[in-house]
């Protein structure tokens, strides 16, 4: 066999993988370069890949394992290299994996005839806790291998489904001709011949399945088999039957034959050791058990036990550890037993590390793909922090101008290709080493690229990225950010300091091309009045052009993208004119005088000497007495709601639109939000009268219209204020039911949203990442979906009737952990933190108490649509059959686009609770204005309009803008003052911080800074759990 020409290295990943026409998306930290290598004599290393191709690494012999396996990741720019490894054998024909303490030369005797296999060494129990595209590209290619060579043993189902999804990630769409062309060609299982028919129906369910979603299908399948990740090591008991024993990241395994016979959880095992051929596993005592404390198994050799011993050392650590184990101290005389121990990041540290870090995307292509790629498309990063679903690749070019589509072009919240990085990837092989590109060049490049892009015309700026996920986004082949689905401005990609923006946590990609102001609004504010009065006024003007621009999503906006279809029934439209017409034309002329008013009052004039236009409580006396004959339409705001989610439920077509308008950037909360703006902004309104009463003395000229126009308003709110809160609960189900798959009756009379958020339940794969949500009757827990729309798939369901809880820290080992005792089954989860836990089990007590002594609704279950929605790993032992195949065919149904920012979203990226008490006092803190932003590593302040609501900033260019720039959701932030050491010599400054992400805001005057601090604290703040359902005690229905 003729050796590789080593010289012609790939520039990227994908290259190196295969075709040069195929691509999907890796990541790589700017700052990533191949590991230092130590001085000495180099040797070249031979490696194989994956995909059977052999990569040649040039090495200092005393380099360490690690730093080879370091190389071989940069080579293929894969940040989630921690899951692989690299296993040879070794002069006893035994394959063992690589040590990365020891230096290379210690391990392989003949290193230049030896040849290494990069592998998958640590399999998660869900693959959704792989984050990155390519890496869960590499896992399929593992999972190919191992069911070609025998080695994943299922049955004919599970083996044809696998393979439907190779075949479609390989060949693309259905095509019978070809399909069974390809089959005959490709041996991709042992005896493929008899169930091509079987495949081939299966590849004809795949149509519009793109290579990500493919990957991402067949480790589904794969993860659900008895021997995924199994590696057999032979051994014996003391009766001499022939066993097997294996690890996997629940702990020890015991099989004979393929049959799993036994099992011994991480938390059972005491302590395992070996003596010469025994292998020993010491367990925890348990009366309720019947093992002895010590099990003795016989291994062919003392090295067989030693490789089985280190394999079972990582596992524990790698899936149960927090942090690397430290290294203990050498003794001084003697040495008793082995020093090896576990060195690398663990699953959590992998996991954080991604989440927190920023990276910038770049294509890889697949090996064996003929799939067409007309455009790149970014993965998008959920895990939360980046939580990452498969994306297309690419999608055909007739598809992306669909208005769906297009949304997902520019969708909220996904971190920024560098522009230029999908054009400077393919380098010459004078810009790399080992397959790393010279980044210099390529940093030269995306300079000229940034310069030449400025004057790009605006409607080419929609091509790009393809986005799905709940972080901060922008285009990746322009200049011109996407971020919340709107055009950002010029060079917003980078930050000051030219790093890429982090996902999730950037509030605004940097504005280089926005005139930045320090003193000018110093200058201004001194020319302007100060009194306490002018401000709150302000601030009435501000959240009225704010409010006004709310309503026009309503009466023009969706009007026009919804209103005129034949689909939309005349009973809806007529309701949405009649409910929403008059306020908007009410409050065009409200704001006209409120501007006139503050005009006068900021000294445009030389009426303000005399004083009679210092004060705006005449103006909204007036104005409130003119809203009261509109009362009727604020109460048409609860029709408008049911009429909408009527005809929704009639009109399929219906549904889709309103489906595709709220992806448009216009409408940047959920579209139920805007119906339900006129109730709360009376809120508001008596919020503002009330620190306009209470700032002003008695004998002043404006107290008596503010007291009189307080009145008004609150007699309002009051009438209001019962249908306001069946109307938020209502809006409230209705938004979860758009965020959850799998139930058919989940808003009905009766039910309340009490808390959702993020929870660990503990099951016979460990600590997996749920997503619960709390209501009056019932919890449901969830996990997110890995396809393009986005939604949480329903896993199971606790009745409150009858429920107890209880804390379980001290029973199950892991902190902060409570069990659920419901009547048919429990659960054990586990919070966050000790606040998030209290929280949790605060709510939960008191809806079992309420559940006691109220009419609530029924206690039947809920329904699911699904075919199965119970989750695999909820079954202590689980058994393949026809109906676990196709509940996963049943993920594979076309998804429809869906919002990726609502708060679920972001509560599952920042592992966080929000209940329905802090939603209501969201609402009632809504505040809008100019602020002056400055990043942590910059000089300048820039000026933006902000608005805060949904528990987000959302930020404007200025507030004629028809839809936010960006938006920086704040759960999980803190807010808090600059301290002197961080040389902010500015007053009313607050800073917003999220772990290594840090944000300064400045604010014109004392009154506007309390204000800011007040409305994020509330957010940002918890609650008092207290309030939960006592808020609402009286509104039950």
């Amino acid at each position: 066999m003729a050796e590789p020409d080593p010289e012609p290295m790939a520039s990227g990943a994908g290259q190196r993988l295969g075709a040069p026409t195929t691509l999907g998306i890796s990541t790589l930290d700017p700052g990533h370069r191949p590991p230092a290598m130590p001085p000495g004599r180099h040797v070249t290393i031979r490696v194989r890949m994956l995909d059977d191709t052999e990569e040649l690494f040039d090495v200092s012999q005393k380099a360490s394992g690690k730093v080879l396996l370091d190389l071989v990741c940069s080579h293929m720019n894969l940040i989630e290299g921690d899951y692989f490894g690299l296993e040879f054998q070794n002069h006893q024909k035994m394959m063992v994996w690589v040590d990365h303490i020891k230096p290379i030369i210690k391990q392989l005797r003949r290193p230049k005839h030896t040849i290494l296999r990069f592998a998958v060494k640590f399999f998660p129990p869900d693959h959704a806790q792989l984050l990155e595209e390519l890496t869960r590209y590499l896992f399929a290619l593992q999972i190919k291998q191992d069911v070609s060579c025998g080695r994943l043993t299922c049955n004919d189902t599970s083996a044809a489904l696998m393979v439907s999804h190779i075949i479609q990630s390989e060949i693309g769409d259905f095509e019978e001709s070809q399909c069974r062309s390809h089959l005959l060609n490709n041996n991709y299982i042992p005896e493929q011949m008899p169930l091509i028919d079987k495949i081939m129906e299966f590849h004809s369910k795949n149509i519009g399945q793109t290579p990500a979603e493919s990957d991402y299908q067949l480790l589904e399948v794969a993860r659900r088999l008895e021997m995924y990740g199994i590696r057999f090591h032979p051994a014996k008991d003391r009766e001499g039957t022939r066993l097997s024993l294996a690890v996997a990241h629940t702990g020890v395994l015991v099989l004979q034959g393929h049959a799993k016979i036994n099992a011994f959880n991480w938390s059972k095992v005491r302590k395992l050791s070996f003596k010469r051929k025994r292998f020993l596993i010491k367990l925890r005592p348990d009366l309720n058990s019947s093992y002895q404390d010590s099990l003795e198994f016989l291994m062919g050799s003392r090295d067989c036990c030693k490789v089985f011993w280190k394999i079972c050392v990582e596992y524990h650590a790698f899936f149960r550890l927090f942090e690397e184990p430290k290294p203990k101290p050498k003794p001084v005389l003697f040495t008793r037993g082995s020093s090896f121990r576990f060195s690398g990041r663990t699953q959590k540290q992998v996991i954080d590390y991604v989440r927190e870090s920023e990276f910038k995307k770049i294509p890889f292509e697949r090996k064996h793909s003929r799939v067409q790629q007309h455009n790149i498309r970014l993965s998008p990063l959920p895990c939360p922090r980046h939580h990452e679903v498969p994306t297309e690749s690419g999608a055909p070019a007739e598809r992306v101008d669909s208005p769906s589509r297009r949304h997902w072009k520019e969708s909220v919240l996904v971190s920024a290709e560098d522009p230029s990085a999908s054009r400077t990837t393919r380098a010459s092989p004078s810009h790399q080493r080992n397959g790393h590109e010279d980044r210099t060049g390529s940093d030269s490049r995306t300079e000229e690229t940034r310069g030449s892009t400025r004057q790009t015309h605006p409607e080419h700026l929609s091509k790009g990225v393809v986005p799905n996920s709940p972080h901060l986004s922008a285009s990746s082949d322009h200049s011109h950010g996407m971020v919340n689905g709107q055009k950002s401005l010029e060079l917003c990609g980078h930050s000051p300091d030219g790093r890429q923006l982090s996902p999730l946590t950037s509030p605004l990609l940097y504005d280089a091309g926005c005139v930045r102001t320090d003193d000018e609004d110093e200058v201004r504010r001194k020319r302007f009045p100060t009194d306490r009065a002018y401000f709150i006024a302000k601030e009435l003007l501000t959240t009225e052009r704010t409010y006004l621009k709310d309503l026009e999503v309503v009466t023009v906006s969706f009007q026009s993208a919804v209103g005129q279809d034949e689909a939309t029934p005349d009973s809806l439209k007529n309701t949405v004119l009649s409910a929403f017409e008059p306020l908007h034309k009410f409050h065009e002329g409200f704001l006209r005088e409120v501007e006139q008013r503050l005009a006068l009052w900021e000294g445009r004039s030389n009426a303000h000497i005399k004083g009679d236009n210092q004060r705006i409580g005449d103006v909204m006396l007036k104005n409130l007495q003119g809203l009261k004959p509109l009362t009727a339409n604020l109460h048409k705001q609860s029709e408008v709601l049911l009429e909408l989610e009527k005809a929704c439920r009639a009109s399929r077509r219906l549904e889709g639109l309103c489906r595709d308008f709220e992806l448009q950037k216009v409408c940047y909360v959920p579209l139920n939000v805007f119906i339900l703006r006129p109730l709360h902004r009376l809120s508001h309104y008596k919020q503002i009268l009330e620190r306009l009463c209470k700032h002003y003395p008695a004998t002043h000229v404006d107290f008596r219209d503010c007291r009189a126009a307080l009145a008004d308003v609150s007699e309002v709110v009051e009438q209001l204020q019962g249908s306001l809160i069946k109307m938020e609960n209502f809006q409230k189900l209705l938004e979860l039911k758009k965020d959850l798959i799998g139930l058919d009756n989940l808003v009905v009379p009766g039910r309340e949203f009490i808390r959702l958020g993020c929870l660990s339940k503990l099951s016979g794969k460990g600590l997996q990442q749920r997503m619960f949500f709390l209501f009056n009757d019932v919890i449901l827990y969830t996990s997110r979906g890995m396809m393009a729309n986005n939604q949480f798939k329903v896993h199971g369901q606790l009745l409150l009737h009858g429920m107890t809880i209880r804390e379980s820290e001290d029973e199950w080992g892991v902190p902060h952990a409570f069990t659920l005792v419901g009547q048919q089954q429990s659960v054990v989860v586990a919070a966050s933190s000790l606040m998030e836990m209290e929280k949790w089990m605060d709510d939960i007590q008191l809806a079992i108490e309420m559940v006691k002594t109220s009419n609530g609704p029924s206690s039947d279950p809920l329904t699911s649509s699904l075919i199965d929605i119970k989750c695999p790993e909820d079954s202590s032992a689980e058994a393949e059959s026809e109906d676990d195949i196709m509940a996963s065919l049943t993920s594979l149904e076309r998804p429809t686009p869906h919002r990726g920012n609502t708060m679920v979203h972001v509560c599952w990226h920042r592992n966080t609770s929000v209940s329905m008490v802090d939603f209501s006092i969201a609402v009632e803190n809504q505040l809008s204005g100019n602020l002056l932003r400055k990043f942590k590593n910059s000089n300048g302040w820039q000026k933006l309009w902000v608005v805060f609501t949904n528990f987000s900033l959302f930020f404007y260019k200025s507030h004629q803008d028809d839809y936010p720039l960006a938006s920086l959701p704040l759960l999980g932030y803190s807010v808090t003052i600059p301290s002197d050491s961080e040389n902010i010599h500015k007053e009313y400054v607050f800073k917003l911080h999220f772990k290594s992400h840090v944000y300064y805001f400045r604010s014109e005057s004392e009154y506007t800074f309390e204000r800011w601090m007040e409305v994020i604290r509330s957010v940002t703040v918890p609650s008092s759990s207290a309030r939960v359902l006592n808020s609402k005690e009286s509104h039950l229905h």
